[in-house]
């Protein structure tokens, strides 16, 4: 991939380590902000999102089920985040931040409490992982994305506070009369009443989600949308519509992943690897250094093009490694950067 995705654990409470030092605009949740002079912006806004993860030693599941979700709870924590995101931007605004020290707003602390590892709240891992088995999942079973959106989808009913209207696009396709269906369900449609939100199933391996704004008509929208991007990794020919995703104000971020894996994906920083090797190229300039590797446009005449070799099927990675390189490179230590 190459952009550099941010997912919420990379960056929180001031962990920039792998943060680049880029002139490209860094885009999280439909906000655009410059890495090199507004940097503490951006570490305000990251930590201003809600993070969940795994715990231990709350109150057993269903009354005798776990009382941890190491292992199995990711991708729910992670649909626990996304909606966090869309009650933040319901009650608070996009533009509220979080300040250490300072007393939290009421609305705020609503918030929190609608997340809490007990049975009585309305997005706990307990609710979750309860309502998860009408969905053909076991308690302490791994949930895929649009699992944990049907999921959500439900719990939102009974959240009369937030009044969210949660519509999962199934098949690839957002249907704006099934959601004006929704969002509207005093209106009189042609084609009769309101779909129930209660009945739509499916599976898929990743979410995406955008956020609309309350008005008077207008009951506010989550919109969930199940997608299969790639096998195992991401089909390059989607990334430019993804970035594109976190470019939208609406935006609320991604979540996938795999079984035991999961990850909330925020934003995206342009350009990563086109300023590492500006940075390359520079440490190769100075004055009594060594390089440790060269760095080129495209492979040299004189470099045996390894990808080209047509290989057996009978070889095996070992067999490849002791084709291409001397005994003597085990010597030695190959480091990643």
């Amino acid at each position: 991939m190459d952009a550099a995705t941010l997912t919420y654990d990379t960056l929180r409470f001031g962990e920039f380590e792998d943060f680049p030092e880029t002139s490209e605009p860094v885009w999280v949740l439909g906000k655009q902000s410059n890495a090199l002079t507004e940097k503490d912006e951006i570490l305000s806004d990251i930590t201003s999102r809600l993070w969940f993860t795994y715990r231990k030693n709350f109150q057993a599941i269903g009354g005798t089920g776990p009382m941890s979700d190491t292992g199995w709870g990711c991708m729910l924590r992670c649909g626990q985040m996304i909606l966090a995101e869309a009650l933040l931007r319901r009650h608070l605004g996009r533009e509220w931040r979080w300040v250490r020290g300072q007393q939290p707003k009421e609305e705020y602390m609503s918030i929190l409490n609608a997340f809490i590892d007990k049975k009585d709240s309305y997005y706990s891992i307990h609710q979750i992982a309860q309502m998860g088995v009408g969905e053909g999942k076991s308690i302490g079973q791994w949930y895929g994305p649009n699992t944990v959106a049907q999921v959500l989808k439900k719990l939102a009913v009974f959240d009369t506070w937030s009044r969210l209207a949660v519509h999962v696009a199934m098949d690839n396709t957002v249907i704006i009369e099934e959601i004006k269906r929704l969002c509207m369900p005093w209106l009189d449609f042609e084609r009769g009443g309101c779909a129930d939100p209660l009945e739509m199933n499916g599976y898929m391996e990743g979410a995406c989600a955008m956020a609309l704004e309350d008005t008077a008509v207008w009951r506010p929208l989550v919109l969930l949308i199940p997608l299969r991007l790639g096998l195992s990794d991401i089909n390059g020919a989607y990334i430019e519509t993804l970035k594109q995703c976190f470019m939208m104000p609406q935006s609320l971020g991604v979540i996938g992943g795999k079984p035991n894996s999961a990850h909330y994906f925020i934003g995206f920083v342009e350009d990563d690897f086109d300023d590492w090797c500006a940075h390359i190229r520079k440490l190769s300039c100075c004055r009594g250094g060594l390089p440790m590797f060269e760095l080129v446009d495209s492979q040299p005449s004189h470099l045996i093009n390894t990808e080209a070799i047509n290989l057996t099927p009978d070889f095996s990675d070992s067999d490849r490694l002791e084709r291409f390189f001397d005994s003597e490179d085990e010597e030695f230590e190959i480091l990643s950067l």
